[in-house]
Formats: structure tokens, sequence, C-alpha cells
């Protein structure tokens, strides 16, 4: 049967802007009681404002101590969580030969060992509570069917496409179902933070992939309605936005096609040089 949300006590991460922010919306709209956490104090605490949250609070999902800190403020807030949608992500540009350690370990640490810590903090609450919930972690295309200077970023979603895996096996059998989210392409700040991309990523290779991203890509919203559907259903993956569904059933069937259908869009924002000839 379908999951009636409304009322559900839904946490969203990275709640302030991009898919994180279209989230917010939707299970807004669907009557849902909202907490939101998002490292942007400002913008949260404005957004919570904007959409009636229960509680909307400053969170580096990076911090052990933020964590907890969300953790004992939801409790006091709403008791718990019923829907943890672990959004909060950062991506990151460059060509393997120059993303420096410092970046694999930075990007690791938010992407996959922040929603860790997430999970650890309310599974165990969901657990007692005995009552129907879902973890939503947000991956990406990536995950699965990744491009071109995206090393660090890929790898990091292939691990979250990994953890939630295990996860879905190890709840198999409570009321807590585990859905694995694999936007495509999506226009969001994602793709527009230079902090978040190599030095060696040239002005004209970031016209090129934003031109990549207006022409060919959805808007977070496109994503959200999904996650909405995916979590009412208890759907285990849900391919959203351009080419997400394409491209993961055309790894599954032959890598090698994947990988030169990667190539060639690889080679059309700049990403890999021009075909030899």
């Amino acid at each position: 049967m379908g999951w009636e949300l409304g009322g559900a006590r839904v946490l969203i991460t990275g709640a302030a802007s991009g898919i994180g922010l279209a989230c917010a919306e939707a299970f807004a709209a669907q009557g849902c009681t909202l907490i939101l956490s998002d490292i942007d104090a400002r913008a949260v605490e404005q957004v919570g404002a904007r959409l009636g949250a229960r509680l909307a609070l400053a969170t580096n999902i990076s911090s052990a101590e933020d964590v907890a800190n969300l953790l004992s403020a939801v409790e006091a807030a709403t008791g718990g969580v019923d829907v943890l949608i672990n959004n909060a992500g950062i991506g990151y540009l460059g060509a393997f030969e120059d993303t420096a350690i410092a970046e694999w370990q930075r990007v690791i640490d938010i992407n996959v060992i922040g929603m860790v810590r997430i999970i650890q903090a309310f599974l165990p609450g969901m657990r007692r509570s005995g009552q129907r919930g879902a973890i939503v972690n947000i991956a990406s295309t990536a995950g699965f069917a990744p491009t071109a200077s995206m090393s660090a970023y890929a790898a990091s979603k292939h691990a979250v496409v990994g953890l939630s895996e295990v996860l879905a096996m190890e709840l198999h059998d409570t009321p807590i179902a585990v859905t694995i989210v694999a936007p495509g392409i999506v226009n969001t700040n994602i793709v527009k933070a230079s902090a978040n991309m190599a030095p060696t990523i040239s002005p004209s290779q970031i016209e090129r992939l934003q031109a990549y991203y207006d022409s060919k890509g959805c808007a977070p919203d496109v994503i959200a309605r999904d996650i909405v559907r995916g979590v009412e259903r208890g759907t285990p993956v849900v391919h959203s936005g351009p080419y997400a569904r394409l491209l993961c059933t055309m790894i599954r069937l032959s890598r090698r096609l994947a990988r030169r259908v990667a190539i060639s869009s690889s080679r059309e924002i700049g990403f890999l040089p021009p075909a030899a000839g």
C-alpha cells in the first residue's frame, strides 16, 4: 500500500538550496512536519520560516558534534523522524591527476561519512518507534555511470549506492525502507561552486559545463516530486531527471557502450580532448 505522508516527520539535510530545498517544498505540500538542516544557517532559517518547519538548524554533517546537536534538537522538538532525506553533499570536478588527496578526503568526509553520521544518529530512534519509516540517500547517476573529471565525486556516490544496498538488506525485515536516488542532469549550485573544482578547470570549461546543464538539465523540483513518490511507494531506486534511467540501464547491459557514451559527453563538455582525427 502507498504511504499517506501527511503528518510524517521528515528530516532533510542540505535543505536550503537545490534538491534539498525542492524536497522541503514537496514534502511540505504533502502536509509533512518539516525538520530542516543545512550548513548555511541564515538560508535554512529563512526556508524554515517560509515553509513553517518545526525545526530549522545549521548543521555541518561532517562534524560529529553538529550531528549530535541536531539529534538532540530533533528529539526535543518532534520526538524523532519518520523520513530521513540524506541530501547534503558537495560536488568536485577535476581530472584524477589534478585532484589532491585533501580534496578526496573532503568529498568523502561530507558525501559518505557525513551521511553515515546522520544515519547512525537517527536510525536507532526510527527502529525503536516500530513505525513505518524511510531512509532516502541521494546518490547520483554518477554513482552508476560517471563521466570524466569526477573521480572523487563518482567514488563517493558509488559508496552511497553500496552503503544503501547493504542498509536495505539489514533493514529488510523492519518497516523502514531504503531508497537510493540517482538524479540525472539537474541544475543546482553543485555545478556552480568554484571551490569544488580543481584549479586546472578553465573558465571556458566552466562555461561549457554550465551551458550543458542549462540546455539538458531539469529543475530540482522534478527530482523532489519523484522522491516523494518513491517514499510513498517504498521504491528501492529512484531514477529521476534527464538520462538517469537510460545511463543506469545502459551500464548494466554494456559497460563498453556506456563508457563510449560517457566519453562522448565528456568531450562535449570539454573534460576530454576531441577524438583524434
